[in-house]
């Protein structure tokens, strides 16, 4: 069993990272939940499914804004199936060979980041970035955004990671960025409808299966924002604002910042792709390059967008002006940071989470840097302001008992539940940080733990998904020890909307959904 990251290359994933629909206070949203059969199957499965659980969406990393790894909404999501049988296998679609792209799922189509090694368009060729949409019922191959590579190579654009960052959708319109560290706002229907929808009007590709961007804001070219290694950010949205992690980073040394004035954190009017505000609270800190996405949501009483800065620190703005309502230092104050991961002090990866009047995040590095000793929180920002390092934390975790991570954490019924890169998944009490149970999922976890339908659903680097209980005792729901195999590595994470599971490994989306037999 794998328990390093080697050989996956340096993609640090839109990544990983989210929270749920029908949780804490925020909408649910269900367009969807209609009665609509398949006659699609895979390996050898019954060809006849039944008609989907009502439920909800799944619009954006995350499922809400508050970013909390939970679906209370979806019932009857299944703990057993098998890709070599098609037992509970609604239906698979290919992707390219590396797929590190969380799936979105709204009005009757899902949305993945992937790279063009099948090429859906045989007329065009070669290593670009893609976003792919797929009909929801039964899988079919609908249209693709496609975003040639940037020319500097692999220090800005990492060959054949494809797009990581999971877009959000509303409406008719969805957001994500680009390898090209762009802000893109495309239509959801692409270039289906045989209309190029505007202001943007010169799109390089436009057959009927291309992307029709309705604006695009080039971060390189037009903030001179300089990303290491690939963008990734995943945008969350707020009114009329669209918030994203630039991905601005070191050189290809590791030493030098090019671009020490470029903005990290970005907010955006979400329908002309104008900069509203920009900040660049890390400045010449920034540690290595910044990956991670914003989660927004309200805490004791206050509106506020959060940025999980490439210095280390969480930062809290106001959504609407871009002012800071506090920050907090998510490292030990004699930590420091080396080369290549020997040091004590590590970046933020995760992406936030927001539940209850508290904020939720651990630090971790590119996963080529090792394990590592690392550091989980849980903040109390209410009524605070400023620097609130010193007493802003309820509890911390970590050190010898939690590793670095790239996992957003889930927080359901008083517990909370966090994987490290080391592969152990961590079961803690909510409110003291006390650990009740530690699963061993036997290889690299780069994906984020989820709770859908009372079951806790995690995949690893081997390929295996583990589904257990939730609960303060450790329970196992599948046979096998080391979990049910994808047949390749899962560095993305479970989802579930309108009674289906949606699991992406390197190459394939699943459909999983119960059929009783």
């Amino acid at each position: 069993m794998a328990r390093t990251a080697a050989g996956w290359g340096v993609v640090v994933l839109g990544i990983i990272l989210a929270t749920s629909v029908g949780c804490d206070t925020s909408p649910s949203i269900n367009v969807g939940g209609s009665s609509t059969s398949s006659s699609t199957s895979t390996g050898g499965g019954s060809t006849a499914t039944p008609a989907p659980s009502a439920g909800a969406d799944w619009p954006m990393w995350g499922g809400t804004p508050l970013r909390n790894m939970v679906n209370t909404v979806e019932k009857n999501i299944p703990h057993e199936w098998d890709p070599a049988s098609g037992k509970n296998i609604k239906w698979t679609a290919g992707l390219g060979s590396q797929s590190y792209g969380n799936p979105v799922i709204v009005d009757g189509r899902i949305f993945v980041g992937t790279n063009n090694e099948r090429q859906r368009n045989p007329e065009i060729k070669g290593d670009k970035g893609i976003i792919m949409c797929f009909r929801e019922s039964d899988g079919e191959f609908l249209w693709q955004a496609v975003h040639d590579k940037l020319p500097a190579g692999r220090v800005n654009d990492w060959p054949y990671q494809g797009i990581c960052s999971a877009p959000v959708v509303e409406g008719n319109r969805l957001w994500y960025v680009s390898n090209r560290c762009e802000l893109v706002c495309a239509d959801v229907e692409g270039f289906t409808d045989g209309e190029n929808d505007g202001p943007y009007t010169d799109e390089k590709y436009t057959s009927k299966i291309d992307g029709d961007f309705i604006w695009v804001l080039d971060m390189m070219e037009e903030l001179t924002v300089f990303p290491h290694n690939l963008a990734t950010s995943s945008p969350v949205i707020a009114g009329d604002l669209v918030f994203v992690v630039t991905s601005n980073g070191v050189d290809e040394g590791h030493i030098d910042l090019p671009s020490p004035l470029a903005p990290s954190f970005i907010a955006v009017d979400k329908n002309t792709g104008r900069v509203v505000w920009e900040d660049d609270s890390p400045g010449r800190n920034i540690l290595h390059g910044q990956w991670s996405s914003p989660a927004y949501g309200v805490i004791g009483g206050v509106e506020q967008v959060i940025f999980p800065g490439g210095d280390g620190w969480l930062y809290s703005f106001e959504p609407k002006s871009g002012k800071l309502i506090w920050k907090f230092d998510c490292n030990p104050k004699d930590s420091k940071w080396e080369l290549y991961g020997n040091g004590t002090r590590n970046n933020l990866i995760a992406t936030p989470v927001i539940h209850e009047d508290r904020v939720y995040i651990a630090v971790g590095q590119d996963p080529e840097h090792g394990v590592g000793d690392g550091h989980l929180y849980r903040i109390n920002p209410v009524g605070k302001a400023g620097d609130i390092t010193e007493g802003g934390a309820d509890w911390h975790y970590g050190d010898k008992d939690f590793k670095r991570t790239m996992s957003t954490v889930a927080a359901h019924d008083g517990l909370l539940y966090a994987a490290d890169l080391a592969g152990f998944l961590h079961c803690l009490d909510l409110k003291t940080g006390k650990p009740y149970w530690v699963f061993d999922m036997l290889a690299a976890v780069w994906g984020s733990p989820t709770v859908i339908d009372g079951k806790l659903y995690l995949g690893d680097e081997d390929g295996d998904i583990m589904v257990l209980q939730t609960g303060k005792t450790l329970k196992r729901l599948v046979n096998s020890e080391d979990g049910i195999n994808m047949k390749n590595a899962v560095l993305t994470t479970p989802v579930a909307a309108n009674g289906v599971l949606y699991i992406v490994n390197r190459t394939t989306l699943f459909a999983i959904q119960q059929t009783g037999k």
